[in-house]
């Protein structure tokens, strides 16, 4: 039997200790994420996924030992809590916060990047091109689309195993680095939030985040590119490996949309139009491509 989120999160609240009296559903997307009372949330992932679950709760700990301000897990529960393939985790709510800017990024990675990578734990390699295949393998996208994007698929897997040209030395990478993964509270704190994709790698692979929305998107512009830059240290444009991570990134954001597409006919049009800009149909970058969640 398929379990409904509301059934799961019963099942692991219920294995956890905690009462689901008072739980309302904040959001359902990769994860269906729940208020269980004031103060606590918890989310429940996607079947297949507790090894992802188990690195966030480790990195979590792992950020607080360090005392960089980023999701909290709740403490003094035996976490995650796995129910029929799914894993549930549950986490202390964030302060009142909105999504942050180019700069702050620019400070949490700089950050973030100096640390040491933790030793009690192992951290996964990047793997920058997790789920995309699955995306375009199930987008409702017409078949010669489908076939023209695995294949670019494939030419961008080649072009990353044949190996990076030499850049800043590897580190721990937050893996999703934008202005919605770093939130500003009512105090001007930012925190860093999503760990799901933390991995050992090129930070660079952090930085291609915001360069993208500047080179490729068009959502950010010369002057906040700059100050991010400045802020950070490092413009990741002026290194020769540059085009091959904005290439993943743009295929990224790409099979994002076609994923949101099956489910919500508003994504559609966007969907279609990424796909058109990266078969070379839709002139040159930036593209201007739109958040639809």
């Amino acid at each position: 039997m398929t379990r409904t989120f509301d059934s799961i999160l019963a099942h692991a609240c219920a294995r956890a200790g905690l009462s689901t009296r008072h739980a309302v559903r904040v959001q359902v997307a990769e994860n269906a994420i729940y208020r269980l009372r004031p103060g606590v949330i918890a989310r429940v992932g996607r079947t297949g996924q507790a090894a992802v679950a188990i690195k966030e709760v480790r990195v979590a700990r792992w950020l607080e030992h360090a005392g960089l301000p980023a999701a909290r897990v709740l403490p003094d529960v035996d976490q995650p809590v796995d129910v029929d393939g799914a894993a549930v985790t549950f986490w202390r709510e964030l302060p009142a916060h909105q999504p942050g800017d180019s700069v702050r990024v620019a400070e949490m990675l700089r950050r973030l990047h100096r640390l040491e990578p933790p030793t009690w734990f192992h951290l996964p390699s990047l793997a920058p091109f997790v789920r995309i295949r699955e995306r375009v393998q199930a987008a409702l996208i017409p078949a010669a689309d489908r076939d023209w994007l695995l294949s670019y698929l494939d030419d961008l897997e080649r072009r990353y195993a044949a190996g990076l040209p030499p850049g800043l030395a590897p580190t721990v990478v937050h893996g999703d680095a934008w202005v919605g993964n770093v939130v500003i509270d009512d105090t001007g704190t930012a925190w860093l939030v999503d760990l799901e994709r933390f991995a050992v790698g090129p930070p660079e692979w952090d930085l291609v985040s915001t360069a993208v929305r500047f080179s490729s998107f068009g959502s950010l512009g010369a002057a906040e590119y700059s100050e991010f830059c400045r802020t950070y240290g490092h413009d990741v444009m002026s290194w020769d490996g540059y085009e091959t991570l904005r290439d993943i990134r743009e295929l990224r954001a790409c099979s994002y949309m076609l994923q949101q597409a099956t489910t919500n006919p508003a994504a559609r049009a966007e969907a279609a139009m990424r796909v058109a800009c990266l078969r070379g149909a839709a002139g040159p970058r930036p593209w201007s491509w739109s958040q639809i969640s």
